[in-house]
């Protein structure tokens, strides 16, 4: 069995309700970025334990907000001591719209990985691209570097897909078993 650590920052609680998720997957610790973009020092001591982290955060503007990049920004302590390094990462992002741009949240997740010498595990599922495909399917929305979540903005997390939170939880159980056989 491996250790898995889900890190992420929720800003209205989407993003936490698809963290559980994933978590739920990899049976993996939360570990939740709090408004001021901060995490306590027993949680750095998690994330250096974990043989895999997933990072979570919406995408706000075509990118992750500030708080998720004030915890990025301190993990170049980390960095120095290439401590992270052939960890086991992945990572999810979810945002109001179809699209939003989440890609570019995922890619920037993807690159800290790599300037930790980390290994990242693509999403692994096929599309739910065709005409009878709803929002129920899992990867509806056809993602491939990791997981992809609508939020309606005008409403709470209830409201996210059936078919993105299964995504979620089946990346999670990807991630976790990756880092199992690569232990």
């Amino acid at each position: 069995m491996s250790k898995v650590a889900v890190i992420y920052f929720s800003g209205y609680g989407h993003t936490k309700k698809v963290a559980e998720f994933v978590a739920d997957g990899a049976n993996a610790q939360l570990i939740a970025i709090d408004e001021n973009g901060d995490i306590k020092d027993t949680d750095w001591d998690a994330l250096n334990n974990a043989d895999a982290i997933i990072f979570g955060a919406p995408t706000y503007m075509g990118s992750y907000p500030w708080q998720f990049k004030k915890f990025v920004d301190a993990t170049s302590k980390v960095w120095f001591t290439m401590g992270w390094k052939d960890k086991i990462f992945g990572g999810f992002t979810n945002s109001g719209s179809l699209n939003g741009d989440k890609q570019v949240t995922l890619i920037s997740m993807q690159t800290l990985a790599s300037q930790h010498g980390g290994i990242w595990v693509s999403l692994g599922l096929p599309p739910a691209n065709k005409l009878e495909s709803t929002r129920q399917d899992i990867n509806n929305l056809g993602g491939s570097v990791g997981v992809l979540v609508q939020s309606p903005t005008d409403a709470d997390e209830s409201a996210i897909p059936s078919g993105d939170l299964e995504t979620a939880r089946l990346y999670g159980e990807r991630v976790a078993d990756i880092a199992k056989r690569l232990k």
